[in-house]
């Protein structure tokens, strides 16, 4: 009877640990730090896989298009001229002479892209954008009807196809298909994501400590995939980078299934809370449409320098496609303290929320200006590092602010807002890969730069209308005045009203701002 004991035993221990698995779980505090970790995983999954395949298409693209022309030239070189019966001995060993010396085209090595390869490569990079573009807006009203975590789950399964995809293509129309599967996986993913982070940390600080957080992992993601795949695809195999990245997909989505449960019934409650502003209201809120005007700006220099800076380097200072790659690894330091500083910045001194937004696009539009008279690699290093410590104090200022402008303005659900923060991005990297070398060809290298740079120094001063928000009054919940407890996220958007001021007919209002003009025709506010 003695060894039946620990047998009997160990359903116990795993009943006690699922148990005690369970209780962390629904910890409110330790969930919500959980779903941070799937958003801020799914976020560097998707940068990965959008930069991942900068050292490997060129070699995919070329192979694609050369695969059938070097099947019939191997063919042609590898067979002798037929030699008629009466030919000398001389003859034959010349032409077996020649053949022999003619190079494998199977074995040579990858050629530099042609102009036609440029043109597939850039459609291939802007794709995912464009398809991403198309979808936010019906995927932002989506994730308000259905809560975050089901379109977050929907995301990442499609992350997964495009992943596996990308692992087997052998073709130029395979590749074209994953790339705008991936920009479909990211219009549900990324959007839900960030909306998720606003919603389960509703105030500051912790709001945009959160989404600092997401943004660091978005740059690292973006930094540090172009080494890894390049390296896992000459020394492991083609497939290697995207399989590990669909790994990693993967396990996010099952731990997103256990943590958050999004077919349970508590979700489909979630799913009934009240319903978000239309996005189309949203995009004519001014406020709004401010932020997303400065995203935009932010991130066209980013957007246009990627695909032709490589070329002005080697044409300017004689650089190599390794100096091209590892020019832009020392801003992921800038960029993490662009946006740790903005978070202590915000967290003692939240109303000026726009000043660091308008002083992150000064800093970009004098690092735009400086990158064409630079010459040697160091100074270049130096104005890509300011430019990305300009786009970190710009997402990290203005990200939150979208969410406060919708709790004090609208319904507290962020699904339809971030995908026009999500729009604004991608209306930048949509038009970089395909527009930015023809501007270059057409005008020059120092004059795309240099408008870019005059565009950022000149939207720096519109942030001013921003100035008056952080004296918005922000809305208390229906649980803070019944039950006395902060906000605990997952819709919490049953505002009651409390505002200072009153128009004439008794509804309540916020301070005034320099866009009282617009609301006489335009009702901005939700009535509790």
């Amino acid at each position: 009877m003695e060894p039946e004991a620990p047998a009997g035993q160990a359903p116990a221990a795993a009943s006690k640990l699922s148990e005690a698995v369970g209780a962390a779980l629904q910890d409110p505090r330790r969930q919500r730090r959980l779903v941070l970790v799937i958003v801020c995983v799914a976020l560097l999954l998707d940068n990965m896989l959008y930069m991942v395949i900068v050292p490997i298409v060129p070699y995919y693209v070329h192979s694609a298009s050369e695969k059938p022309t070097l099947t019939s030239k191997v063919c042609v070189t590898t067979l002798p001229p037929p030699t008629p019966a009466n030919a000398s001995a001389d003859t034959v060993n010349t032409s077996e002479s020649s053949t022999a010396a003619m190079p494998d085209r199977s074995t040579a090595q990858p050629q530099y892209p042609t102009d036609n390869e440029d043109v597939k490569i850039g459609v291939l990079f802007a794709s995912k954008a464009i398809l991403q573009l198309l979808v936010n807006p019906l995927s932002g009203t989506f994730i308000d009807r259905m809560s975050y975590d089901l379109p977050l789950l929907m995301g990442l399964g499609v992350l997964f196809a495009s992943t596996v995809m990308f692992a087997f293509a052998e073709d130029y129309a395979t590749l074209f298909a994953a790339r705008s599967l991936q920009g479909l996986g990211s219009a549900f993913a990324d959007t839900s994501g960030i909306a998720m982070i606003a919603d389960k940390y509703p105030e500051e600080p912790e709001r945009s400590r959160a989404l600092g957080l997401a943004l660091a992992f978005i740059s690292f993601g973006s930094l540090v995939a172009p080494p890894f795949g390049g390296f896992l695809h000459k020394f492991v195999g083609k497939t290697a980078p995207f399989l590990v990245l669909a790994m990693v997909s993967l396990l996010d989505a099952l731990l997103l299934l256990v943590v958050a449960k999004p077919f349970s019934a508590a979700a489909r409650a979630r799913a009934n809370l009240p319903v978000g502003t239309p996005i189309h209201r949203l995009m004519l809120d001014p406020y709004i449409a401010v932020v997303a005007g400065a995203l935009t700006t932010c991130n066209i220099p980013l957007a246009f320098l990627e695909p032709t800076i490589a070329t002005w380097m080697e044409h300017t200072m004689a650089a190599s496609e390794w100096d091209a790659g590892i020019a832009w690894l020392p801003a992921f330091v800038p960029h993490v303290l662009g946006v740790y500083l903005t978070v202590r910045l915000a967290a003692r001194y939240p109303h000026l929320q726009w000043l660091y937004g308008a002083f992150g696009l000064a800093v970009i539009g004098a690092s735009s200006c400086l990158v064409p008279a630079c010459r040697s690699f160091a100074p270049l290093v130096v104005s890509l590092c300011g430019l990305c410590f300009g786009i970190a104090l710009v997402d990290t200022a203005l990200l939150p602010t979208l969410a406060f402008l919708v709790d004090v303005r609208h319904v507290s659900v962020y699904g339809s807002v971030y995908a026009i923060a999500d729009i604004s991005y991608c209306v930048a990297y949509a038009l970089g890969p395909i527009v930015a070398g023809h501007i270059v060809h057409s005008l020059g290298f120092e004059q795309l730069s240099l408008v870019m740079g005059l565009a950022n120094l000149l939207y720096a001063p519109v942030l001013l209308l921003l100035r008056n928000v952080g004296r918005l009054k922000r809305s208390r919940s229906e649980r803070d005045v019944l039950l006395d407890e902060p906000p605990q996220g997952l819709y919490d958007a049953v505002r009651l009203r409390e505002r200072p001021l009153s128009d004439r007919e008794g509804a309540p209002r916020s301070p005034p701002g320099p866009f009282d003009a617009c609301e006489d025709d335009y009702d901005y506010y939700t009535r509790s």
